[in-house]
């Protein structure tokens, strides 16, 4: 494999890491106010541990909401400006009985 390919952005590489972080965190647990912070941070923090060990030249961004089911909608929205050659994003929704987790992450290379 060349370098150019090394380096690219793997959306599906990405999708993976925000996945397994999302079920690590919040398997078998139910929405609790007082652990959001914390989930989320955890959430975090294991996908940048994650993508740095992919060893690629760019710089991470990653957002994470967990909102609690109620029979309210959410919307999120997500625009760049950049080089879409280089440069990706990625988006993974997972959610329970009583939650919805929804992790964004932008990569912008170096």
């Amino acid at each position: 494999m060349d370098d150019e390919g090394e380096n690219e952005f793997v959306t599906e590489q990405v999708q993976e890491i925000a996945k397994h972080a999302i079920n690590s965190t919040l398997t078998n647990v139910t929405y609790t106010r007082e652990k959001v912070n914390q989930w989320c941070q955890q959430i975090i923090d294991s996908c940048l541990k994650e993508l740095s060990k992919l060893d690629k030249p760019f710089k991470y961004c990653v957002t994470c909401i967990i909102m609690q089911k109620n029979g309210a909608p959410l919307h999120t929205a997500a625009t760049a400006f950049w080089d879409t050659k280089t440069d990706g994003l990625c988006c993974m929704q997972v959610g329970n009985d009583t939650m919805d987790c929804i992790v964004t992450i932008y990569a912008m290379q170096i």
